[in-house]
């Protein structure tokens, strides 16, 4: 083990500009628009925040706001977070006793004393930043940058493959995969790779006619450029690219706005269905990566340019958001959770049971990043 640790530590450490530069570039902007949501919609119901922190530990460099907010760079840039008045720690965790002790003023201020509305929507608020995020990255990137894109013709189907089996021909072009229109050859590639093991109807163009065919595509497990295995449901068809192909085409705003709706979507939808996976058996839980692997993806993808990072940016901001959702104390959809549970019972639960639950939250989380780093160091050791 202590191996694996030197050998993923050394991996890492090779190139550490490369690899610590984008890490840091990509994790500062999903963390501060988490945490500016928070801050937002606290100021707007007049919640008088004490600090506003990307990355904890000791502070670094800060200042102090006209409104009392004390904005610091920490040690630790490993996330962040906004303390409210009335918290008594860094998790939002309450005091009954220090809140008991308030005078009418500094209960005006404080976040505990909001009523339960108020208080979810400023939790809320934080995930809801990221999904705002990754909405404006997509739309500025289709805006700007535009939409490269192939049609979806079948040049070559490899021996023994799915398509091969359901009766795929060179130069088929396929208009949808059930019922859905496919635009490009990317299209195609990203529906296949959702639905390994489950069977799709393929509408193809072939010569001056139409086919429909069934198709199951297989998992198997794929190396990016980089190396890195991805498990994806496969046909067993490629494209034959030449120059003049490959077109790229730009977007007004308004249509990149809702491609960048559909782009968020589609990435909050195949986090569930690996989830979902994972409790079926269908997935595997060494695809679940840490900050490790976060910083070597953000250094390899910063190897391609500056438009694939803000594409990482836009996926890792939507990854964060819906971990943050999840009803797990400590968390914001804990707290969530806790609230839901406020408004039904008219009062909140004890002090002692919401200790209780972010101990528990607590260990879970330290679980899930004891469990993430690990595949992290078996994934450098390997690379």
């Amino acid at each position: 083990m202590a191996d694996l640790f030197l050998n993923g530590f050394n991996t890492l450490s090779h190139g550490v500009v490369g690899y610590v530069v984008p890490f840091l570039f990509v994790l500062t902007i999903v963390v501060f628009f988490h945490e500016l949501g928070h801050f937002l919609v606290a100021r707007w119901n007049g919640v008088k925040v004490l600090t506003f922190s990307l990355g904890f530990g000791p502070e670094i460099v800060g200042f102090n706001d006209r409104h009392g907010t004390r904005w610091k760079l920490s040690a630790i840039p490993l996330g962040g977070y906004v303390k409210f008045f009335g918290d008594d720690s860094e998790a939002s965790t309450p005091s009954t006793d220090s809140l008991s002790k308030m005078t009418a003023a500094e209960r005006s201020v404080s976040f505990h004393h909001k009523k339960v509305g108020p208080r979810a929507a400023i939790v809320v608020a934080g995930p809801v930043a990221n999904f705002i995020l990754a909405i404006v990255l997509f739309t500025f990137l289709f805006a700007v940058f535009g939409v490269p894109s192939t049609s979806p013709r079948v040049d070559n189907i490899q021996p023994g493959s799915a398509a091969e089996a359901a009766g795929f021909k060179p130069g088929d072009v396929i208009l949808s995969i059930n019922g859905s229109k496919i635009h490009s050859f990317l299209d195609m590639q990203r529906t296949v790779g959702a639905e390994a093991g489950n069977q799709l109807s393929f509408t193809v163009q072939r010569g001056e006619s139409t086919v429909d065919l069934k198709a199951t595509p297989e998992l198997r497990e794929i190396k990016d450029r980089f190396g890195n295995v991805q498990r994806l449901g496969i046909l067993g068809i490629s494209r034959s690219t030449s120059a003049g192909e490959v077109t790229t085409e730009r977007v007004n705003p308004a249509a990149a706005f809702w491609m960048g709706i559909k782009e968020t979507w589609f990435v909050i939808d195949r986090t569930f269905s690996y989830i979902g996976g994972l409790f079926a058996g269908r997935e595997a839980a060494d695809q679940l990566g840490g900050p490790l692997r976060i910083a070597q993806i953000s250094g390899q993808v910063a190897t391609i340019g500056f438009t694939p990072l803000l594409h990482l940016a836009a996926v890792l901001s939507i990854s964060i958001g819906l971990l943050n959702l999840f009803p797990v104390p400590l968390l914001d959809g804990g707290h969530l959770m806790f609230y839901a549970i406020e408004a039904v019972r008219g009062r909140p639960l004890s002090e002692r049971a919401q200790e209780m639950g972010f101990r528990i939250g607590l260990g879970l989380v330290l679980m899930l990043m004891v469990f993430a780093t690990y595949n992290d160091i078996l994934h450098l050791a390997s690379s």
